[in-house]
């Protein structure tokens, strides 16, 4: 394999030791960064550290300091932060095993795969994950890579297995506080069918490569243009573009998903209709079946 392992070590599972390699499952998007530049030179500007009321000083001078309080710092050496890192475990035991839906989206931070580190690795981690997925559980445990530790989860995921790092419940912001003025009521059941009925028309497979970074791509195209422009100003012309919507544009929302079904879709309508609707549409066959004879 071409990539380099981000961890070696072994997955235990009571009694049992999977030596496994692990890679990271992700890749930074092609983001287009900008530099500050000093117009009249066209040279990139730096940047200086410097202390207020000192100006400019030294690295060899710089420490790093936690606020306790407000204007108040502890000041700590590299090797003092360095000597609390953890070890890098070779070890990841699985000590806990609960049910997919059980782990809040939120929860998720990272993937990685996780591959049988050799030929005689491969029977058990065949075993392992057939197991998982059988059960359709996700095995926890915890973690130590590069200074910290992590709380992971293990699943299946086609020939091989996806670990992926959780955060720690204080990471996370309770739901409750952003939901709660959202009203307790029950939607009209025709508003359901209708919504339910377009989310079917809309419904098919995801192919993660049709969906590309339209920002990214904007700024690219930008950039050329501008190059090629030599420096003149370039102004988009966006009056093809579709104004901002507000809650007042949106009078009738039995009307509005009314015209979204008539829209094309990624599934045929007849297929997206209600039950209603669909034999309501079987029996308008038969006139046509007659009208052939």
């Amino acid at each position: 394999m071409a990539a380099r392992a981000y961890w070696q070590g072994q997955i235990r599972l009571a009694l049992v030791s999977i030596p496994v390699e692990i890679y990271t499952a992700t890749k930074s998007g092609a983001q287009v960064s900008f530099k500050q530049i000093h117009e009249p030179s066209g040279k990139p500007i730096h940047y200086e550290k410097v202390v207020t009321g000192i100006g400019p000083v030294d690295t060899d001078e710089i420490m790093k300091g936690f606020e306790y309080e407000k204007g108040e710092f502890v000041l700590l050496e590299q090797d003092e932060i360095d000597a609390v890192k953890l070890e890098s475990k070779k070890t990841l035991e699985l000590t806990q095993f609960v049910d997919a839906s059980e782990i809040d989206v939120l929860y998720y931070e990272k993937p990685y795969f996780v591959v049988p580190a050799d030929d005689l690795a491969e029977e058990a981690f065949i075993v392992l994950r057939e197991a998982l997925r059988r059960t359709k559980k996700v095995g926890l445990g915890q973690l130590a890579m590069r200074g910290r530790e992590y709380v992971v989860s293990l699943k299946p995921c086609g020939r091989g297995m996806v670990l992926e790092t959780l955060r720690y419940a204080d990471e996370v912001n309770k739901a409750q506080g952003y939901f709660r003025d959202i009203p307790d009521s029950k939607p009209d059941e025709d508003l359901m069918d209708l919504a339910e009925a377009l989310i079917e028309k809309k419904t098919g497979p995801f192919h993660p490569q049709e969906f590309h970074d339209r920002y990214v791509d904007a700024l690219k195209d930008l950039v050329e243009r501008k190059r090629k422009a030599k420096g003149r100003k370039i102004i988009e012309d966006t009056s093809d573009e579709p104004t901002g919507r507000s809650g007042s544009n949106v009078v009738d929302l039995m009307a509005a998903l009314k015209k979204s079904m008539e829209k094309p879709g990624a599934a045929p309508a007849a297929k997206a209709a209600t039950k209603k609707p669909a034999a309501k549409n079987a029996s308008a066959k038969k006139p046509a079946a007659k009208k052939r004879a």
